[in-house]
């Protein structure tokens, strides 16, 4: 059960926008941040800002217990089996291109076939369209169902024994779909396959276990899971963090330099060079301690719940289609539209006159937009400090957009 004051641990939904009050449909973007989390980034900067793993002055020994302390909480809210398994990087992003170029190309070859599905975010489609041009790989795609759900039929048809990489998003920014990781990475690890997952989507908002889905490798960012923009996670099994190169040289992340030569620091820090985000990190563990208060099964059980109320209020206007799955039990909080002959733009536009920020576009999935034969869409999507009431709000946004285009504006 979400708590009833939720929205007032946030400062910036107490806003009007517009000279409405706010309401907030835009967290598969970035989520909103509690006030703890940015008090405790405060803290950082005006307590005790200094560099970690360098000085030995007592500002520095805080800063660093602070810095490791959160890679411990990532460590945990993710089930990673030790620290050294626990990388923080820039965001999904970076992580999702470490693992293509320090692992992709020392490990495939021509004839090798990395897979991924169609609904994949730019993010986990270019670094391996990138990774098969410079070693020869095949990139491959899963198809989608009528829906825009996977099926483990075609994912078994697609793997091969000559796949080495499987990299899926575990849930779709777009459709909201929840993908069946854990059976995909059975099915890579049977054909000899590593699997990677984009945990961007779902990390905010379900319980994850790395060491249940038996992933490899999980990206996840800060920012959508009411944490600091700027720092993310990259999670490996320590035995192919350990044989995986750096793909970033520097101070930080050495054991030894020589004039010819240099050796590495222990994980994780060898993938960390330079100064490291620090405030980030710091942020990122407050925020994790906020949705542990909160609990990522009320979290999640409170998105299926408005969900299920958006489909069914979305669903009665007249000339709007909803694209993904109906079941609101197989997809998370996001809702993603088109209104009959209004562009997704105008439709958030006239949205944001009335004060209800949503996402319109092609939402950085392209191939997916092409799938579903559109440009591109609107999109609602949900977090823990949305409710109903936000969702009244949007369809009776929708109702007015679509009156003011149908009388000839």
């Amino acid at each position: 059960m979400i708590r009833s004051d939720i929205k007032e641990l946030f400062p910036i939904l107490e806003q009007e926008v517009n000279g409405h009050e706010l309401v907030y449909l835009d967290s598969a973007a970035t989520s909103q941040k509690p006030l703890s989390v940015i008090q405790t980034i405060d803290d950082y900067y005006s307590r005790y800002n200094s560099n970690v793993h360098r000085g030995v002055h007592t500002l520095g020994t805080i800063a660093t217990d602070a810095y490791e302390n959160a890679r411990e909480k990532v460590r945990k809210f993710i089930n990673a089996h030790s620290i050294e398994e626990v990388v923080f990087t820039r965001g999904t992003t970076t992580s999702i291109n470490t693992v293509a170029v320090s692992y992709g190309r020392a490990n495939l070859r021509p004839g090798d076939e990395i897979v991924i599905s169609m609904m994949e975010h730019h993010s986990n489609i270019i670094p391996w369209q990138q990774t098969a041009k410079a070693t020869g790989a095949t990139l491959k795609y899963i198809p989608l169902q009528e829906d825009g759900t996977i099926s483990l039929d075609e994912v078994k048809k697609v793997i091969t024994p000559n796949t080495k990489i499987v990299s899926v998003m575990h849930v779709s920014n777009v459709l909201g779909v929840i993908n069946p990781v854990k059976e995909i990475a059975k099915i890579a690890h049977e054909n000899g396959a590593i699997m990677v997952v984009d945990g961007a989507q779902s990390a905010p908002h379900i319980k994850v276990d790395v060491q249940d889905l038996d992933c490899d490798f999980f990206a996840f960012s800060a920012h959508k899971m009411c944490g600091p923009t700027g720092v993310g996670v990259l999670y490996g099994k320590k035995k192919y963090l350990e044989e995986m190169e750096p793909v970033e040289f520097g101070g930080e992340m050495i054991d030894f330099v020589g004039l010819q030569e240099s050796t590495w620091k222990e994980l994780p820090w060898k993938f960390e060079a330079g100064t490291p985000i620090i405030a980030g990190a710091i942020g990122l563990g407050a925020a994790i301690d906020f949705l542990n208060e909160i609990g990522l099964e009320n979290i999640e059980a409170h998105e299926h719940k408005l969900a299920a109320y958006a489909l069914e209020k979305l669903g009665a206007i007249e000339g709007l289609t909803i694209y993904g799955p109906k079941n609101p039990q197989a997809r998370a909080g996001v809702i993603t539209f088109n209104l009959e002959d209004v562009h997704p733009h105008d439709v958030a536009t006239v949205l944001d006159s009335e004060g209800i920020a949503i996402r319109a576009g092609h939402h950085c999935a392209q191939p997916l937009m092409k799938w579903l034969n559109v440009s591109s869409t609107a999109r609602a999507s949900f977090y823990l400090y949305n409710t109903e009431k936000d969702i009244d709000r949007l369809a009776e946004g929708l109702v007015k957009t679509k009156e003011y285009f149908s009388n000839g504006f």
